[in-house]
């Protein structure tokens, strides 16, 4: 028995075919809108990336690699890697969010807004975000179109039933630390607010596309980099991941996946990769095996707090 899984999708840049979608009962996209794709979508993603990929940079030529991976990714998920049964979860345009089960496969509706198109039932409820746990409302907040928001299984459950969920559920075997990652996954948030203040930004940019920021959670095909920047003379990437109390040895080796993933799929052939770790203690494991790798750099972050009255 296949394993049931949740997705955030937005239906349209700012929400803007919502409407739309929930009275037709279907998500969609519209990369790609003037070709029918049935038959056309391989079980692997990267399959499909690496034909789409060179047409859809011949079809626009102003826009980068990245974005090119990104749009030919999600529009693979939708139509494939999202399978019937599948739970759907998207912001309605009014602060709320809308719960659906795919109920159909791909089929191609020319001459619309969203011409890739999946059934969906709706279930009868309407979530504010408030409602939401604070991690589900920063992963339904990532970029892009779609977002694998499966690790909230429990909670997206309970909120159809009309349920709260107070207690955050981790199902990561690498974590060895539960408050470190829950501290880690703000100072994620923090670095992307306040880059320009940060070590990094002297030599590294965040990555946008059409004004809109990708750099955080960018998707790969192990998992979402915590942050992906780029340098400031667009010939190197850098992946950013924060120890999250887990295992050193784990870390290293999903960096280490996670820069083979950029090098392979979304660099050009003139641009580089290199990677930095950031955890809040020292760590001799991961010094020690960072020893033979120069391309990825090792960083400790500080917490300075203080009181003071006010007058």
């Amino acid at each position: 028995m296949n394993k049931k899984n949740y997705y955030r999708i937005m239906l349209g840049r700012n929400h803007s075919f919502a409407e739309e979608c929930i009275s037709g009962n279907f998500i969609g996209a519209d990369w790609f809108g003037d070709e029918d794709l049935t038959n056309k979508f391989p079980d692997k993603w990267k399959e499909f990336n690496a034909f789409y990929i060179p047409k859809y940079l011949d079809t626009n030529p102003e826009k980068s690699k990245v974005a090119a991976g990104l749009a030919c990714g999600m529009l693979h998920t939708i139509c494939k890697g999202i399978s019937n049964d599948d739970i759907v979860m998207c912001p309605d345009g009014s602060g709320n969010y809308r719960i659906g089960k795919i109920i159909g496969d791909y089929h191609f509706v020319p001459n619309t807004n969203l011409p890739h198109r999946r059934k969906v039932t709706w279930f009868d409820v309407s979530i504010a975000r408030s409602a939401l746990s604070e991690a589900l409302q920063r992963s339904t907040g990532s970029i892009g179109t779609v977002s694998n928001i499966s690790k909230h299984a429990v909670e997206i459950e309970n909120l159809i039933l009309g349920q709260s969920q107070s207690i955050i559920v981790s199902t990561d075997t690498s974590i060895e630390d539960p408050s470190a990652f829950a501290m880690e996954k703000h100072l994620e948030d923090f670095l992307i607010k306040n880059w320009a203040g940060t070590k990094l930004a002297e030599n590294w940019d965040l990555l946008y596309e059409d004004g809109e920021l990708v750099s955080q959670q960018f998707p790969s095909d192990t998992g979402p980099i915590d942050i992906l920047a780029i340098s400031k003379d667009r010939k190197e990437f850098l992946v950013v991941e924060l120890k999250k109390g887990r295992a050193s040895d784990s870390v290293v080796g999903q960096i280490q996946r996670y820069m083979g993933y950029i090098l392979d799929e979304i660099a050009e052939e003139n641009q580089g990769v290199k990677g930095c770790i950031i955890a809040f203690e020292d760590d001799l494991r991961i010094r020690r095996a960072l020893k033979i790798n120069p391309l990825i750099d090792f960083y400790r972050y500080e917490i300075n707090f203080r009181l003071t009255k006010a007058q």
